[in-house]
């Protein structure tokens, strides 16, 4: 009884959970015979709210260096200063996000925690706001909390929190492939989620997206960018950032991606219970056949 109960939760959460699944997969961008396709198709995907938004991959174009920001401590920075002889870890966030940057710092931080390479000495972490508005005090209490979430407070060297004017903030992210739009209604930035790796040089080496990034991917990326390597192109499984519009009725992008989320836990962990039990009556099974066949042969 309790399995068919299981089963039957199973086919409930496929039927309301797959038709939401496949709108964002779409593989047919990911079958588009140029990139232009690809591009065309992805965008014709994507709801109005997030039209000419995203993290494209754009392996080998160089950052530019010469863009000039200001730290969490109020100094004039280039951007250029942070690469000398080391990779650089790149983050485009917003520090009064209320959303999905500061998940992105908080995975970032986690991830690195179990790398075995120290920010200052083997590679440089550079977040930069994209909102002009954001201010140095703002970049410094997002950097302390980020680094104690790191639990290294000897590595806070190497944590580079900047600010800075739209023009110089455009042209990094341009360079890396992210684009976003403020939204006047929110007052919010809809934006995608996600790291660059960028080479000791200036170049940017590998993606990652999302709010988790697989420790050992990062460290090998690290140390590919440390020799001025590039990586090879990811699967680009987008999160975005956007708020619950009440106007309209409609869940944001980022609300809808934890929804996805829950909908393949709750699927993982109901066949992992169905699982169990098909193999504990195959356990019991010869356990009866066994007690049945000693009981006759005792009659």
């Amino acid at each position: 009884m309790i399995r068919r109960l299981l089963i039957a939760l199973v086919l409930v959460t496929l039927v309301v959970a797959l038709p939401t699944v496949a709108q964002p997969a779409q593989p047919a961008a990911s079958r588009a015979t140029t990139p232009a396709d690809a591009r065309q198709a992805t965008a014709s995907q994507m709801p109005p709210e997030l039209q000419g938004v995203g993290f494209e991959q754009r392996l080998g174009e160089s950052l530019p260096l010469d863009a000039r920001f200001t730290d969490e401590s109020g100094v004039a920075v280039t951007l250029g200063e942070y690469f000398d002889d080391r990779p650089v870890v790149l983050a485009l966030v917003y520090y009064d996000c209320p959303m999905l940057c500061g998940l992105v710092l908080n995975g970032m931080a986690s991830s690195l925690k179990a790398v075995e390479l120290t920010p200052g000495e083997d590679f440089e972490i550079v977040v930069l706001s994209i909102d002009p508005g954001e201010t140095p005090e703002m970049a410094m209490e997002a950097k302390t909390s980020t680094v104690e979430r790191y639990g290294k407070a000897d590595t806070a060297g190497g944590w580079h929190f900047l600010t800075g004017e739209e023009e110089e903030i455009r042209r990094v992210a341009d360079a890396a492939g992210f684009t976003y739009r403020y939204d006047s209604r929110t007052d919010l930035y809809v934006h995608a989620g996600g790291l660059l790796l960028a080479t000791a040089d200036g170049r940017a080496a590998r993606y990652f997206y999302g709010v988790e990034y697989p420790p050992r991917d990062v460290r090998l990326g690290l140390v590919e960018a440390s020799d001025n390597r590039i990586g090879s192109p990811v699967d680009r499984v987008l999160l975005f950032c956007f708020q619950y519009d009440p106007s309209t009725g409609k869940y944001s992008a980022a609300v809808l991606n934890l929804i996805r989320a829950g909908g393949f836990l709750t699927l993982l962990v109901l066949g992992l219970l169905i699982g169990r039990m098909i193999l504990r009556e195959r356990r019991q099974r010869p356990r009866s056949d066994n007690t049945a066949k000693s009981n006759l042969g005792t009659a």
